[in-house]
């Protein structure tokens, strides 16, 4: 039995330590720098992102052959290619189609949108849960529920869809029975 699988001496226990700390306090002095976006309700790539961050992270806490530095550039590089992507995304209609997810009508002025149901894996009852969360006892009152680029599901309710300019021209017409 090899005892070093349990127990290999302090050095492997302060390098974790000190991995760990420099690379907490290097992650929170990035995050802060990169602003409120990188931690933002998460699309898909902001997702991508934060599992990566972690997987990163994670790696270089338990790895003893990553260097500090090699660890602390490869959560800048991260961070900077997230904050490269969100100024791209910002400037070009073509990226953000590429990589953005439109929003998608779930249910509109009483109809629920079945196509869009089925190619979202959602049913009906996904559709009351977020009414009853933004506070609707029925969807008598909803004018329109939508399925957001972060996964979540808006309620519009009554006099809020108002002419519609802020849902209709992003999420595609309603479907025609």
């Amino acid at each position: 039995m090899d005892i070093t699988q349990y127990w290999d001496g302090w050095d492997p226990i302060l390098h974790t330590v000190i991995t760990l700390t420099a690379g907490y306090l290097a992650l929170i002095l990035i995050l802060r720098i990169s602003g409120p976006r990188t931690m933002a309700n998460m699309t898909p790539l902001d997702f991508i992102v934060a599992v990566t961050i972690g997987s990163t992270f994670g790696r270089t806490i338990t790895a003893a052959d990553v260097p500090l530095s090699q660890a602390l550039l490869a959560l800048a590089l991260i961070v900077l290619l997230q904050w490269l992507m969100a100024f791209i995304r910002g400037r070009s209609p073509k990226m953000r189609r590429v990589l953005d997810a439109p929003p998608v009508l779930i249910y509109y002025q009483g109809k629920f949108q079945r196509k869009a149901l089925r190619k979202h894996q959602l049913v009906e009852d996904d559709v009351h849960t977020a009414a009853r969360n933004s506070a609707h006892g029925s969807l008598e009152g909803v004018s329109a529920v939508i399925l957001e680029q972060n996964g979540g599901l808006v309620v519009i309710g009554g006099e809020g869809l108002g002419d519609g300019s802020s849902v209709l021209p992003f999420t595609g017409r309603p479907e025609q029975d």
